[in-house]
């Protein structure tokens, strides 16, 4: 009994779906085709089936034939029938509307057990796409010698089919012999084979032209046999028994010693190939332009191995370009330029408006070394163009004429469609003011705090913000809610905003009239699944999504902008810059050079419709990686990186940009990541008009992929930018503070939220003291810059360094200057901090003491060494109702409420796809009232986390430069075995003055337990130590009961208290260094105190006494 259960069943006559032994959905044996089929009628709709053998699902096949292999997808448009077929020697099940039916036709079949020859409805030679690579093959060694002729017939009928040039294929079989039939349904080509699976595939790319001269495969060459090199300017190129054809051969030799040194370090995953060499004379050239492939014979002259050529080591070698590409407008003409050094062919097309379908005019353009160029009139400033690009693709294996917008674009038109020529430095595209801007001052990396902050979420729910502005940078130049509240943070201490991906992606319609929206949706319960089933089914059509899919890199996102058409979003973007800079704060872009949102011939492919197959790194077979989630991009390829370096000096230079985070840094090269760092630090404010020595560079060093332990180069990894500046996100810290990780352990709990000290009783360990007190020693080594050679003593009492402490089987400390660890708890991937701490507090745990747990993990990331990160909303327990990956969860998920009457808590069940197997945990805490915060909870976080950000640029000594510094200042008492669980006490001790004149100890006690604690520091008996002006006027009423008392700390629960001594009242304190000392270290900017002295802050402190809030 052969059965497709799915949720198909109910619509075919079974009483339900997903049963394996209902008979109206079993498929019938047929004996002449030997398979099992069955047509069923269905209306439109997605479903999804497989098969199951014998009436159970002990013996059941999903995709690609796999024994409980994955469901099948199955969409239909539009009622009517389909036809399910199984072969059960293959296990592949298939329908007719997912694949296309191909037999191997000819007059053979009858010798196959067919009624007779040329019968394309008989399945004895059914071609099947088991692997799912559109390659259909059929294989059979019952075809008796002689001579024969085939086609590829499609849809069991004669109305499509395909042999050669339209012709019968003829092939002769010898005895004994297997022959084998395939049909590409991408190209359309047959194959036959006489002589069995034929040794090659030329679907494939696994040659590598490495450089002008060697070319490298996974092949050996077989003794006293030879190797060609086959080209085809038409792209026909054919594999038949006798070998590789095309319409031009030339011959390899083969180099015994490998590729070169240089080549070698550029594909270090290609050492072991067998290298070859061309001749002097081949013409690069031309044949970059054409389909390529190298053919391996044995020394009969038989074919052995055939393959396509992946050729980015050429172009590099050859034809790497370091001038301006795009469009640039002089004072006489515009200016195209186009490196396509694979085209055949290319045009620019000019469309005096946007929404013109023929263009204006088209221009020839020529090709210099492979930079296409054209010029024309500066009358066509600000007018729109596109690029017709003639050139062959590995994607179809065809010639292919593609329209593509510049990759250079500075300038688009609605949703993409055009490029628009402009000059950014056109005086009505800039705001008033605008060249004379002046940035916030930054003394040094250390002294930065970033908040990450979505340009829709900061203000399309704001009602004091202009309709039309919400949702837009325009939004930060109007005084609304957000404005004042970003400002009040920058007051308090904040120095970055990092904005999410600001630049032209792929996934928002930029037309705002055609977004869709939900209805009201705040009628239903907390817990109720209804809000994420609007939300889930306009996801795609609505306004809102992350941007992680990059189109044009260097424009700013047309759906951000009040209009989207032409240069309005190049004008408010800078505005906001402008604004955000007024408020005293510098700008980060959230940059993705790691993937496009497209490739090959799809929709929204640019890169890969230019010079196919360059700019994405593809696998030993050619094939695309996707390891970042989309088409990965190879930017150790030279003009890869061009394209990143160029991009990222004009957000730099022409927007006043100050920072980047690289998404998936781990996926560039530390080579590509300090080329841009150079490129910053060459940035003067005379020449360029910013300072680039203030430009920061972050990102995530994570370490996974084709490119993983530097497989294809030196990545940009954690460890490996230990000692460059550059700063990695620092998941030890996260790790250890929230408990579990982002890949389990969901309700795992952690050092500041309540592990040991206040268990939810979900430990699964075996001793929860013990690994608190691990995670402790994680966390103090963050607090200490998260630097390698930090020395510490750990839980055990045993002194050692930052990295022989360990983390999941990897250092815990890994950076060699505290700029280099980007602190958080908390970023736009994963559950909120609150919502983290919702899921992980010990279920008896009130709704006051989770808002204490909130200002607790805050109070580690803002008084650690290195860079503090701040999510956007974290100071206010924003929540996203528990969705860990709110990316394209809409508004209703992710907007901000800056008047802080909402956070977002309880607003239902998260979207389905990525939450919908912790429902059953989520529901209950969204549904108690008992834990859902109220409007004077979050003033309260957010009175709290400004004391934060206050305290911290209140001392040098939280801000310590180097890692030298951090040693020398930075101790911890409390620690090995028979430490009080749950407490860290922090002494900063700089007794020289050299990083704060005004203090001269701090002692910061972080107890995250749920109990107040004594501390005794017997070298504090003496020491006029006192809490910090900050926090005697806190707006925590839990800490008048923090004391000291002749060195014993008295500390409340879940509560840090930051101890001071003023240097002037330390009795410990060193003689002063002679004055001519102290004037040569403020020259040299040793010391560094805090941007608002001691005497300010008691001012601040009895200014927030009267907005105590409890």
């Amino acid at each position: 009994m052969v059965n497709i259960p799915g949720n198909i069943q109910s619509a075919i006559g079974c009483d339900g779906d997903w049963q394996p032994d209902c008979a109206a959905s079993q498929l019938t044996y047929d004996a002449d085709d030997d398979i099992w089929q069955g047509t069923f009628s269905l209306p439109a709709g997605t479903y999804e089936y497989k098969v199951a053998i014998n009436g159970g699902w002990d013996e059941n096949y999903g995709g690609n034939g796999d024994a409980s292999g994955p469901n099948i997808g199955l969409t239909l448009a539009s009622d009517g029938a389909v036809k399910f077929l199984y072969d059960h020697e293959s296990k592949w099940i298939t329908d007719n509307t997912r694949h296309s039916i191909v037999t191997a036709t000819g007059n053979f079949q009858s010798e196959l057990g067919c009624p007779g020859d040329w019968q394309p409805d008989c399945l004895r030679s059914w071609m099947q796409d088991v692997d799912g690579d559109g390659i259909y093959t059929f294989i059979t060694s019952e075809i008796p010698a002689g001579d024969y002729e085939m086609k590829a017939a499609l849809h069991e009928g004669w109305d499509e089919s395909y042999g050669s040039g339209g012709n019968n294929i003829a092939f002769t079989v010898e005895t004994g012999k297997e022959v084998y039939f395939a049909f590409n349904s991408a190209t359309k080509s047959v194959v036959v084979s006489t002589d069995g699976v034929p040794k090659g595939d030329l679907t494939t790319d696994k040659a590598h032209w490495v450089d002008a001269s060697t070319i490298v495969l996974p092949v050996s060459l077989p003794q006293g046999g030879s190797a060609k090199l086959v080209a085809s300017d038409s792209a026909t190129l054919a594999l038949g028994p006798d070998g590789v054809t095309g319409d031009l051969e030339i011959a390899l030799t083969h180099n015994a010693s490998g590729m070169s040194n240089t080549a070698e370090a550029k594909f270090p995953h290609l050492a072991n190939y067998s290298a070859f060499t061309l001749p002097e004379s081949t013409d690069i050239t031309a044949l970059v332009k054409g389909q390529l492939a190298v053919a391996i014979y044995n020394a009969d002259g038989k074919i052995v191995d055939a393959t396509g050529v992946q050729t980015p080591g050429l172009l590099d070698a050859a034809f790497a370009y370091d001038g301006t590409l795009g469009a640039t407008v002089g004072e006489d003409a515009i200016e195209f330029a186009l490196w396509a050094p694979t085209a055949k062919s290319v045009k620019v097309h000019l469309f005096s408006t946007a929404d013109q379908y023929e263009p204006t005019t088209s221009i020839e353009m020529t090709s210099t070394n492979g930079v296409w160029s054209a010029s024309t009139s500066v009358d066509w400033n600000r007018k729109f163009y596109l690029y017709e690009v003639e050139v062959y693709s590995y994607a179809s294996r065809k010639i292919e004429t593609n329209w593509v917008s510049d990759p250079y674009s500075l300038s688009l038109s609605t949703n993409s469609a055009k490029s628009q020529i402009v000059d950014l430095n056109d005086a009505d595209l800039k705001p008033e003011g605008w060249d004379a801007l002046v940035k916030p001052a930054l003394a040094a990396p250390e002294d930065i705090s970033v908040y990450e902050l979505h340009v829709r979420d900061f203000s399309i729910r704001d009602d004091s913000v202009s309709e039309t502005a919400r949702g837009t940078f325009a939004a930060f130049a109007e005084d609304g809610r957000g404005s004042l509240h970003l400002a009040e943070l920058a007051n308090a201490g904040l120095t970055h905003v990092h904005l999410l991906p600001a630049f032209d992606f792929a996934t928002v319609n930029e037309d705002r009239a055609a977004q869709q929206t939900t209805p009201d949706l705040g009628v239903y319960a907390p817990d109720s699944n209804e809000q994420q089933a609007a939300v889930n089914a306009i996801r795609d059509e609505d306004g809102f999504n992350w941007g992680y899919d990059p189109l044009h890199f260097s424009v700013p996102e047309g759906s951000y902008a009040t209009d989207p058409n032409g240069v309005q979003r190049i004008l408010e973007f800078r505005e906001m810059v402008q604004s955000l800079s007024n408020m005293g704060l510098r700008v980060v872009m959230d940059v993705v050079y790691n993937h496009t949102s497209s490739y090959g011939q799809y929709e929204r492919s640019i890169l890969d419709k230019i010079v196919p197959g360059y700019y994405h790194r593809r696998n030993d077979e050619g094939f695309v990686e996707m390891s970042s989630c989309c088409a990965n991009t190879a930017s150790e390829h030279t003009m890869m990186e061009k394209l990143m370096r160029d991009s990222i000096k004009t957000w730099a230079t022409a927007y006043k940009v100050d920072g980047f985070r690289f998404d998936l840094m781990g996926h560039h090269s530390k080579e590509n990541i300090l080329n841009v760092a150079t490129d910053m630090q060459a940035l003067t404010t005379e020449s360029d008009g910013v300072d680039g020595s203030a430009i920061y560079l972050y990102g995530e060093g994570w370490n996974f992929g084709e490119v993983a332990d530097d497989a294809r180069f030196v990545q940009a990894r954690q460890g490996n930018m230990s000692g460059t500046g550059v700063g990695t996100f620092n998941d030890r810290l996260r790790d250890s503070a929230r408990g579990g990780n982002p890949f389990g352990g969901y309700d795992e709990q952690g050092f500041s939220t309540g592990l040991f000290t206040d268990s939810n009783g979900k430990f699964g360990g075996i001793d929860e003291r013990a690994t608190l007190l691990t995670l402790a020693d994680k966390v103090r080594l963050s607090l200490a810059g998260n630097l390698s050679d930090y020395i510490l003593t750990d839980s055990t009492g045993t002194e050692l360094t930052g990295a022989e402490l360990v983390y999941n089987g990897q250092v815990t400390g890994y950076t060699a200057d505290p700029q280099e660890s980007i602190n958080y708890l908390a970023a736009h991937d994963n559950e909120t901090l609150f919502d983290g701490i919702q899921i992980k507090a010990n279920s008896t745990t009130s709704l006051a003491d989770r808002v204490r747990l909130q200002n607790f993990s805050n109070s580690l990331v803002l008084l650690a060494q290195g860079v503090p990160f701040i999510h956007a909303g974290q100071e206010f327990l924003r929540s996203k109702s528990m969705d860990r990956d709110s990316y394209n969860s809409g508004d209703w998920f992710n907007a901000l409420d800056f008047s802080l009457a909402t956070d977002n808590w309880g607003i239902g069940l998260p979207i389905a796809d990525k939450n919908e197997d912790n429902w059953s945990l989520m529901a209950p805490l969204l549904a108690n009232p008992a834990i859902a915060p109220q409007q004077s909870d979050r003033e309260f976080a957010l009175a709290v986390f400004k004391e934060w950000l206050q305290i911290r640029a209140s001392s040098g000594l939280f801000r310590l430069p180097s890692a030298e510094a951090v040693q020398s200042v930075v101790s911890f008492e409390n620690t090995g075995p028979e430490q009080i669980p749950g407490l860290i006490a922090m002494h900063l001790n700089d007794p020289t003055g050299d990083y704060d004149e005004e203090t001269s100890q701090i002692l910061a006690l972080f107890n995250g337990s749920a109990d107040t604690v004594e501390f005794t520091l017997a070298s504090a008996a003496d020491q006029p130590f006192a809490l910090h002006p900050v926090q005697q006027a806190s707006a925590d009423t839990a800490l008048a009961a923090a004391s000291v008392d002749n060195g014993v700390f008295t500390v409340p629960a879940r509560t840090t208290a930051v101890f001071v001594v003023n240097r002037e009242d330390d009795s410990s304190d060193v003689d002063e260094e002679p004055e001519e000392e102290i004037e040569e270290d403020n020259r040299n900017g040793r010391k560094r105190g805090g941007s608002v002295g001691f005497g300010v802050l008691t001012l601040l402190a009895l200014a927030l006494m009267r907005r105590r809030l409890r």
